[in-house]
């Protein structure tokens, strides 16, 4: 995995063994950010279930002035900080090694983010509880985009009934990209 364009390209990063993480592909990665990148520069960016990073490095190299960085796997936060070293973008990246719906607490008050970007685990309704969570926090307002990934067969029909609007939806092989709107 290596980070695709901006400040930090073509620098590897550090991922961890086995498929606990699953980190985005480089393609799919490459694909969500030629849909964002008009949305990246000085943008406050949240990467929430970050595993190695990947996601919240990218939107840095490609210019977000500051990424806030959620992961509870002591592990991973390790792999995260050693990324943000290595590509000299830890200036600009905070890291909360805690639980998503903690680091969302923790988070309110502080203004929303332009852009809150989850990959939980598959199949634990993860992505519908911090969804239930942002619809009244202030950590996301009307404006903020937020884009889930997840399994391709996920259903997204209930997020009318929380308050979304569905934007869009990018499907691959075996996961997509979700985006989202307060309505």
């Amino acid at each position: 995995m290596r980070v695709i364009a901006g400040k930090a390209r073509r620098l590897n990063l550090k991922t961890l063994p086995g498929l606990d993480t699953r980190p985005t592909t480089d393609r799919i990665k490459e694909t969500l950010f030629n849909i964002l990148q008009p949305e990246i520069p000085d943008c406050r960016f949240l990467d929430l279930f970050s595993g190695s990073g990947g996601i919240g490095i990218e939107a840095l190299s490609r210019g977000a002035a500051y990424a806030v960085f959620v992961e509870k796997n002591p592990q991973a936060c390790n792999c995260i900080k050693e990324n943000l070293a290595f590509t000299k973008l830890a200036e600009g990246g905070k890291l909360l090694n805690m639980d998503a719906l903690q680091a969302l607490a923790s988070l309110e008050d502080k203004g929303a983010f332009d852009i809150i970007f989850m990959d939980p685990p598959y199949h634990m309704g993860l992505e519908r509880q911090v969804l239930e969570y942002l619809k009244n926090s202030s950590t996301a307002d009307e404006n903020t985009l937020i884009i889930v990934e997840a399994d391709i067969h996920t259903d997204f029909d209930y997020v009318k009934s929380l308050g979304y609007r569905q934007l869009r939806s990018k499907e691959y092989k075996t996961n997509k990209h979700v985006f989202l709107q307060r309505a």
